[in-house]
């Protein structure tokens, strides 16, 4: 389960991630409760704006951030990106402190934090093939999200506390000081044992990443079971505020429930990171159980109910995103892994300006619960959607060992040989390690 750990510079990466996501949570829950309930009288839809504006930028640059990705030093990019966020963050963090904030004000900076994000996520995905090998990349794809997910539990219950103990201001603070932590891990990882970055000299762009993903259909069906659950499942800062005010909790109330979900959360990322291969069928089928457990979740009666039912649909979206996240990474070509990663993230997060807004608008005119179901139409829509192709593409088959079940076949691993048996010729077109892991 944790065999990526025997790289050093993993080691070091997921430690500084850890403590950098812990504060991005903080901030994240801080910043929807801002605009709840201080910037504007628990206006789902200002919620809902908000988002849309935070996780646009990465649709409308996905043509510059993938081709970024790809074109440069991928650490660096990083340094910069984190650098950037930490300074907004501050910035953010004094014009609450000195009640200079606006709604306006509020949005510019969401959109500010997600231009930066737009380069920062696909150079952060992609950078993880860079410090592993490729056998060991879906591993630690389930251990960045394992990661995410551990910040999600801790994060959450942390901010709501600190905002009503010190203030929100104050949290935006807090988060800019984690940074650091990422920084400092950039900065002291051994670059000698990254991997030599594979010279593209195609000129094809966004549009070359464009038709290798249209010409596979198994990731036609992961990006748009991504865009769906995306756009209309994954509104949980939505969800779980206006389901809180609704049992009458507070900010703190709003903490915990994204602590439980983040329970689930965590452990799918952890059984992900025990498969050794990342497979299309979970994917199919965790859409269907994230649908079931969202209407499951919009009929429960009180706060304690609602609360459990999450981390049900914790579990079933994580399970989902990771293996969706590592499939896209082991089965793409390498010298277009930025460009279809950057892709995949425009999907996944270019979803939200779709989503958000509509189900900030539900919720305000026909409850919360009908928000939650509306994800959960999607969800099983998207479950739909992959079974047929199942059905249809050919792959599914006669199991050659077990006469009574099938099996799908689906696209392997791109497979890097050996370095002893590369020749000259092997080693012009192929990514290689220059040294073993730690």
């Amino acid at each position: 389960m944790f065999r990526s750990f025997a790289n050093v510079n993993y080691r070091i990466w997921f430690a500084g991630a850890l403590v950098s996501n812990i504060g991005g949570w903080m901030q994240s829950t801080a910043q929807d409760w801002v605009v709840l309930t201080e910037l504007t009288n628990n206006d789902a839809a200002a919620m809902g704006a908000t988002m849309a504006l935070q996780f646009g930028p990465p649709l409308v640059l996905v043509s510059l951030t993938g081709w970024v990705a790809d074109r440069f030093d991928r650490r660096r990019i990083l340094l910069v990106t984190q650098s950037l966020l930490l300074l907004l963050a501050i910035a953010v963090g004094v014009l609450l402190l000195t009640d200079v904030m606006t709604l306006p004000m509020m949005f510019c900076f969401a959109a500010g934090f997600g231009v930066v994000n737009a380069f920062d996520a696909p150079a952060r995905q992609a950078f993880v093939s860079d410090m592993v090998s490729t056998g060991d990349t879906s591993n630690a794809v389930a251990l960045n999200s394992a990661s995410f997910n551990m910040a999600r539990m801790i994060g959450p219950a942390v901010g709501g506390l600190l905002i009503v103990a010190i203030g929100s201001g104050w949290v935006f603070v807090v988060n800019a000081a984690t940074f650091l932590a990422m920084i400092v891990a950039l900065l002291i990882m051994r670059q000698g044992q990254l991997a030599p970055r594979l010279k593209n000299r195609s000129r094809g762009g966004l549009a070359a990443g464009f038709r290798y993903v249209w010409g596979r259909s198994d990731l036609r069906v992961v990006f748009v079971t991504v865009f769906l659950i995306g756009a209309f499942g994954m509104n949980f800062p939505i969800f779980a505020s206006t389901m809180a005010i609704e049992f009458g909790a507070g900010a703190d109330g709003y903490g915990v429930l994204s602590s439980i979900l983040a329970i689930g959360s965590l452990t799918g990322a952890l059984l992900a990171a025990r498969r050794e291969r990342a497979r299309v069928r979970v994917v199919v089928l965790a859409a269907g159980g994230f649908g079931v457990f969202a209407f499951v979740s919009a009929s429960m009666p009180t706060y304690a109910a609602y609360a459990v039912t999450l981390m049900f649909t914790g579990f079933t979206i994580v399970t989902l995103l990771t293996t969706a996240n590592g499939y896209v990474q082991t089965t793409t070509d390498p010298a277009l892994r930025g460009r279809v990663l950057a892709l995949y993230m425009a999907v996944i997060m270019g979803s939200t300006p779709v989503g958000a807004p509509i189900a900030g608008w539900v919720a305000d005119a026909f409850g919360p619960r009908t928000a939650i179901m509306l994800g959960g139409v999607a969800g099983l829509l998207a479950c739909a959607i992959g079974l047929t192709w199942m059905l249809t593409s050919g792959r599914l088959r006669r199991d050659e060992s077990r006469r009574f079940l099938v099996t799908l076949d689906e696209t392997r691993p791109i497979e890097v040989v050996d370095p002893v048996e590369f020749s000259d010729e092997a080693a012009a077109t192929t990514p290689i390690r220059t040294a073993k892991n730690d």
